[in-house]
């Protein structure tokens, strides 16, 4: 299943499911797909590696959080950047 969603400059984007975007999506889009997921998984991972502080997304409480190295969760992020 796929929508086509218009933005205010009257671009349009089609969103693609899951389920649908073998036949939505062509190999070399697949492909660049499969390397932007691991591109930031590295990215993560050296993140941690450095013990730096990780940008996340918590889809149950949709709410953004900074992940710090030793596993504490801060959703208030004003505070962190001030």
């Amino acid at each position: 299943m796929s929508r086509i969603v218009k933005l205010k400059d009257n671009r349009l984007i089609r969103i693609v499911s899951a389920e649908s975007s073998e036949t939505a999506i062509t190999p070399d889009d697949a492909e660049m797909d499969v390397r932007a997921r691991e591109a930031v998984k590295s990215a993560i991972n050296r993140a941690k590696t450095c013990k730096k502080p990780i940008a996340r997304y918590d889809r149950e409480s949709k709410k953004a959080y900074i992940e710090t190295a030793d596993g504490e969760k801060i959703y208030d992020t004003i505070n962190v950047l001030a």
